[in-house]
């Protein structure tokens, strides 16, 4: 095997990879808009968004999978996770707002809700 015929299967293999490459890419693609439009037609099932705002919605996730991803030098670095300390109704708060605390729980509790039917629902 002679040098040239190395440099030919180098090139062969390049694009090989290129091709496959791209054709994983396309598949995840699809598996992406079709997740996301999976989940924009439930929410306008239940109201949440107008099924104009879920096609937008679709079309920026789509766009923004498509876009090459920029790492910031800062984001390379491990940093700590937010601490959130979550208070039952035996505790007392130490700083209480009138309502927005009593209205957070209640979105709180309202996401639990969903993601355990989320889950029951979707396997």
């Amino acid at each position: 095997m002679g040098l040239g015929d190395l440099v030919q299967k180098a090139v062969y293999l390049g694009i090989g990879v290129a091709s496959y490459a791209g054709e994983k890419a396309t598949e995840k693609l699809g598996e992406l808009r079709s997740q996301v439009q999976q989940l924009a037609d439930e929410m306008v099932e239940r109201g949440e968004m107008t099924s104009e705002e879920a096609r937008r919605f679709v079309d920026d996730m789509v766009n923004k999978a498509q876009q090459p991803s920029v790492e910031s030098p800062s984001s390379t670095q491990p940093t700590e996770p937010r601490r959130i300390e979550i208070i039952t109704d035996d505790e007392e708060p130490v700083q209480k707002a009138p309502t927005d605390v009593d209205q957070m729980r209640q979105q709180v509790m309202d996401l639990q809700e969903e993601l355990k039917r989320l889950r029951r629902d979707n396997p």
